[in-house]
């Protein structure tokens, strides 16, 4: 090679380089938007960018996230928890999609099912502390449950109206 002739090999490299750093900058520009909307309240904003960014990227974990919160944030629950039940099989190392699919299942009464998604979450991610606390809350009806059904059999415990007080539970 003749001295002052460049190779044209390592500037495609840098090229396609740089060119991935940009894309890179431009997707978290993107999903800080969206995230930005949401904290604003902002959903059709918001599901309109999430709607273009799938339209091409129709597997982003990121946005088919964002979309789920949107749906669930517009009283959609049957489609958010559809979405995120989705992810989960997608993408199982993701805790955040089963801690939602969890306050999904809680809101409809399902302990049981919300208590098995949390702890798929703490599998991915032992350290996800909004996890732990709602597996916490998921304890506390699941015992409350069990005490009022006690309480059903037992009219004169003297045991069980404690324990409901410090949950801060009452029987139906």
């Amino acid at each position: 090679m003749k001295p002052g002739r460049a190779h044209p090999l390592p500037l495609l490299r840098l090229l396609v380089l740089a060119t991935g750093l940009c894309a890179g900058l431009a997707m978290a520009d993107e999903y800080s938007e969206v995230s930005k909307m949401l904290r604003a309240g902002r959903l059709a904003e918001a599901q309109d960018r999430v709607d273009r960014h799938l339209a091409s990227k129709p597997r982003d974990p990121q946005m088919r996230y964002f979309k789920g919160v949107i749906q669930r944030e517009s009283g959609q629950s049957a489609e958010a928890l559809a979405t995120f039940t989705k992810l989960t099989e997608d993408y199982p190392e993701l805790p955040e999609p089963h801690n939602s699919v969890a306050v999904l299942l809680a809101a409809q009464g399902d302990y049981d099912k919300a208590r098995d998604a949390l702890e798929m979450a703490l599998r991915a991610n032992p350290g996800y502390a909004t996890a732990h606390e709602n597996l916490g809350d998921i304890h506390a009806r699941l015992a409350s449950q069990a005490y009022c059904r006690a309480l059903k059999l037992d009219t004169n415990s003297s045991s069980l109206k404690p324990k409901l007080a410090a949950l801060g539970a009452a029987c139906p």
